[in-house]
């Protein structure tokens, strides 16, 4: 831990009991926060990725050669089109 969290940990600690005990439950709570977001893009990119799994199985796409990919994202970084124009 930092020493930054040492200190803040120290003058929690020195908190009486009930303000210790809602601290504790804030950051519990902000814990289970990150969880549900990290699940939340977790399961929106197994959607996803299931999703474009179809289309190449059910012969609705051909997909995109890596390296044809790879250039077009670059340029586009490059360019400063950072998400990419999907009409290429």
């Amino acid at each position: 831990m930092t020493d930054h969290g040492n200190t803040v940990l120290r003058e929690a600690l020195a908190l009486p009991a009930d303000q210790r005990a809602q601290v504790a439950a804030d950051l519990l709570a902000s814990l289970d926060e990150e969880r549900e977001r990290a699940g939340e893009v977790t399961s929106s990119w197994a959607v996803e990725i299931e999703r474009r799994a179809r289309q190449v199985l059910d012969g609705q796409s051909s997909g995109e050669d890596w390296d044809m990919a790879r250039d077009r994202i670059a340029g586009s970084c490059v360019a400063g089109d950072v998400a990419g124009d999907a009409s290429r």
